[in-house]
């Protein structure tokens, strides 16, 4: 932190006492003159009156000038504002002002150490209030009446103070409905997969859960490596890319590291040393217990990825509700930031032999319901432990469904692959006499006969076929005495044609 200068008192001043956050505002001014833009983001949580320095306060007014006129915040110009109001040598001075600009404090965190000085500016408030009324009650003749009406007066100002202002817990995360709708995310484009059939969405966790050994792991360390810009796709989905992972390895991370070491080669080095922090071993607190720590590690390692590998170490116990809500309550914390999740996590025991090409339910989920609740994607990946061969079914689905697939692992180079045997568009092509929706069905499940929602699913592969031009459709006839005739699917010229 730089020295403060203004006047010999002040400097005298311990850099942090209880109600005076002094490295905090330095942060905050040094950000506001990297980033103007930064102005708007902590000044609706600041509010007014902050800054506990008046001379902290001064250069604060003079970046909201700058900052209204569209003009430059860096130290070089602030000089000149400051030098034609007076007020350059009592805020301390070119000297001050290149020093709060070199506070080594990245601009992203410039809204948390807003609310530290909001924080204390009502600490304060609060504090000198209840200095003036022990005084009053020590007063000669005091009248206790009096004073409880004052006391009351104080604090009713004080609540209507908060509730008015554009900052405080009441409103720091408030917004009117046309920003919300507009402006919230609601139309981003997927992290992984595409806009009709996405694996996983801005702003929604996605949860993977499996056995141990159907490779659900593997699955998940293609998924990152994409974001880091290391492949393009996973199973045949596109996925985008990330600035930065924050890995939390708590579950065995040697075993980690060894699944993630068939993936890496020697070109990989930079990128994984930039972009990829792993963290090894437990937290220092389960999130049920510390919910703004999930939030607060992305901060500290600039990540707006997150792994939690996996979910049963993060929280003290997976099946008590109250604790799944609090671990919910981190999650979305971590989310509001802009940090995005992806939880690996188990099935009941009970369940772990389910036959091959059975549909999983969420109830088969492991702990309280509250966990796939708040998760906004859920992939379920069913099979034996070690077997190379597996199904992957989306349980909970932001868009339209994918899957069932059955993919199969390359155990030794890390890689996941689809079984283009069950590829919709590939069936179709392989029936010259067509197919209809539970034609589909009764193949996608592995045989037997389908339920109405497999048939459903099914006809919502084949109608997005016809959509993009790769099918064509014969309407069947409604059934009568005579019987009737199912809605039948072929494969178009142009997608025969294409495949050769």
């Amino acid at each position: 932190m730089p020295p403060y200068s203004p006047s010999p008192a002040a400097a005298a001043e311990p850099p942090d006492t209880p109600h005076a956050p002094f490295n905090a505002e330095c942060a905050v001014l040094g950000a506001c003159m990297h980033d103007g833009a930064i102005i708007d983001t902590v000044r609706p949580v600041l509010g007014d009156d902050a800054f506990y320095r008046p001379a902290h306060e001064t250069i604060w007014r003079a970046l909201l000038t700058q900052r209204r006129e569209d003009k430059p915040t860096d130290p070089i110009v602030l000089t000149e504002l400051l030098q034609q109001q007076g007020d350059l040598q009592r805020v301390g001075g070119p000297v001050y002002l290149h020093q709060l600009a070199n506070v080594l404090y990245g601009t992203g965190n410039a809204e948390h150490h807003a609310a530290i000085i909001r924080e204390k500016a009502d600490l304060r408030r609060l504090h000198a209030s209840a200095v003036r009324t022990l005084q009053r009650a020590q007063e000669p003749g005091a009248d206790p009446e009096a004073i409880r009406s004052e006391i009351e007066a104080e604090v009713r100002a004080e609540r209507e103070r908060a509730l008015a202002s554009g900052q405080g817990r009441l409103n720091r995360f408030a917004k009117d409905g046309w920003t919300f709708v507009q402006e919230t995310g609601a139309d981003t484009e997927p992290l992984w997969g595409t806009r009709e059939k996405t694996a996983w969405a801005s702003g929604e966790s996605l949860m993977i859960v499996g056995a141990p050994g159907v490779g659900k792991t593997t699955l998940a360390h293609q998924v990152i490596f994409a974001r880091l810009g290391l492949q393009e796709t996973v199973l045949e989905m596109p996925v985008a890319p990330s600035r930065r992972v924050l890995y939390l390895a708590m579950d065995r991370p040697k075993q980690i590291a060894k699944a993630m070491k068939r993936r890496v080669f020697s070109t990989d080095e930079t990128i994984l040393r930039e972009r990829l922090v792993v963290w090894e071993g437990p937290l220092p607190a389960t999130l049920d217990k510390e919910p703004d720590l999930l939030a607060d590690l992305a901060a500290a390692h600039q990540a707006d990825t997150i792994v939690i590998d996996s979910l049963k170490d993060s929280v003290s116990t997976m099946v008590d509700d109250g604790l799944a809500v609090a671990f919910h309550n981190a999650r979305n914390r971590a989310l509001r930031g802009g940090v995005e999740i992806l939880e690996l996590h188990h099935q009941r025991k009970a369940t772990a032999d389910t036959p091959r090409g059975q549909r999983p339910t969420l109830d088969q989920v492991y702990g309280s319901t509250w966990y796939v609740s708040g998760a906004g994607s859920v992939l379920f990946v069913t099979g034996k432990a070690g077997d190379p061969a597996v199904t992957l079914h989306h349980l909970k689905t932001p868009t339209g469904e994918i899957g069932p697939l059955d993919v199969t692992h390359d155990h030794v180079r890390g890689t996941t692959t689809v079984d283009p045997t069950k590829d919709p568009a590939v069936l179709l092509r392989n029936a010259p006499g067509g197919m209809t929706a539970r034609d589909l069905a009764t193949v996608l499940i592995g045989g037997g006969d389908p339920e109405r929602a497999d048939v459903e699913k099914a006809r919502r592969h084949l109608a997005r076929l016809v959509d993009k031009g790769l099918a064509t459709r014969a309407d069947g006839i409604a059934g009568g005495a005579g019987g009737g005739q199912q809605t039948r699917f072929y494969a178009s010229a142009r997608h025969l044609t294409s495949v050769g």
